[in-house]
């Protein structure tokens, strides 16, 4: 009996070590994640009017012409376009300029008040003792 305690104790560690081996392997060879899009933009424009499905769909159609946008949403109750664009392509100038010269539209471009624009975005606490330790961990396998 005793020689079965020892053999399965073995066995169990055997195939402990070898988890953990493949575990290594796999996080020594594993590469970061590649983002297609880290040039990624959010921009809004504020439509003085209401805007209805009809119109809503136009402004949609125009937005799409234009070069460098990656898709847009309208929300039709604040009369408000937000859309995504390709920073490396396009601003947010130059989007509100050529949809400006497609149709006569009563809008204005949103402009980030100065006391928001340097602020940090970020939710996590980066003088946290779990963000530093997380970010060693991750740049010692990177």
């Amino acid at each position: 009996m005793n020689k079965t305690i020892k053999k399965g104790l073995l066995i169990l560690g055997g195939t402990a070590l070898l988890f953990i081996a493949i575990l290594l392997f796999h996080i020594i060879t594993a590469k970061p994640a590649v983002y297609e899009s880290p040039n990624l933009q959010v921009s809004r424009i504020d439509f003085e009017n209401n805007i209805d499905s009809l119109q809503a769909k136009q402004i949609s159609a125009d937005l799409r012409s234009i070069k460098g946008l990656t898709s847009d949403s309208i929300i039709i109750k604040r009369n408000v376009v937000v859309y995504f664009h390709n920073n490396k392509i396009t601003n947010s100038e130059k989007v509100f300029n050529e949809l400006m010269s497609k149709r006569p539209y009563e809008a204005k471009r949103y402009i980030l008040p100065a006391n928001l624009a340097s602020k940090e975005v970020c939710p996590v606490d980066q003088n946290s003792f779990s963000y530093k330790m997380s970010k060693s961990i991750n740049q010692f396998f990177n």
